[in-house]
């Protein structure tokens, strides 16, 4: 719908204020996509692919040349400049699709899937390119069922299951929306004090779980009734190295959320 491939039942979608389904040629300059499955054709170069395209964009003739160096630089594509598609790698060409979709330099990204059948280090790489383009302004939107990989790029998300919207908003707040307590774990830089009991006569302090040198427990209070705590604790004799709060992942919120239908 982002991209006028199909019409919306109720609503309407505009990029950079203009109306997709109304003026679908005029919103395509403010938009790159690039599909869970996209064309790659391997009897080209990888520079005449990305010109092709960019002609297709109906950029300026004259810009095109520069504008494909500087993209395959971006996209570290630069030894694969004279390279036939029909030899690279998967991650090589996930790079590609992704220069092909920026060629005319687009504010919106639209990917669905991107690291889609790539590799480890292939995945980490997408996820640096991605971040880049990011903070050099663009606006990714993403649809992707790796939630792992969504949570250490996205900055706000929306859960869907079966057409429904479960959560949607900033990701700190999404994976912090309907938990009522926050968890944290301690680790003791020596054994020998009962944290565990010492915790579990606390007020505000529940769920209290001790497993070697580290305790895992719930807090119902603020930063600064926590910083007591923690003071207490150290007084009472507890040797702390460390202190860090725990967080559901988006695969553990997503899991609470959902009713288990599938599509």
């Amino acid at each position: 719908m982002i991209c006028g491939l199909s019409i919306p039942t109720t609503g309407r979608v505009t990029v950079n204020g203009i109306d997709v389904e109304k003026q679908p040629e005029e919103a395509q300059r403010y938009i790159g996509y690039l599909g869970d499955y996209f064309s790659l054709y391997d009897d080209l170069k990888v520079w005449e692919y990305l010109d092709y395209f960019a002609r297709a964009y109906k950029m300026d003739a004259a810009a095109i040349p520069s504008r494909i160096t500087e993209v395959i630089h971006r996209m570290g594509l630069d030894i694969k400049r004279d390279s036939l598609i029909g030899g690279l790698s998967r991650g090589t060409e996930q790079r590609l699709g992704i220069g092909r979709a920026i060629i005319h330099d687009p504010p919106l990204l639209v990917l669905d899937e991107p690291a889609s059948g790539l590799d480890p280090k292939a995945r980490v790489e997408l996820k640096d390119l991605l971040r880049e383009m990011y903070q050099s302004g663009k606006t990714i939107f993403i649809t992707s069922h790796i939630l792992s990989d969504l949570e250490e790029i996205c900055t706000s998300i929306a859960m869907m299951e079966k057409g429904r919207v479960l959560r949607v908003g900033p990701l700190a707040e999404v994976i912090r929306e309907g938990k009522t307590l926050r968890r944290f774990r301690i680790r003791l830089a020596t054994p020998g004090f009962a944290l565990d009991q010492w915790l579990s006569q606390r007020q505000g302090v529940g769920e209290v779980k001790m497993e070697a040198s580290t305790v895992q427990f719930a807090f119902d209070a603020s930063d600064a009734a926590l910083a007591e705590l923690l003071r207490a604790a150290v007084n009472a004799g507890a040797r702390i190295c460390s202190l860090d709060e725990l967080s559901e992942t988006l695969e553990q919120v997503y899991s609470r959320l959902s009713t288990g239908e599938v599509m």
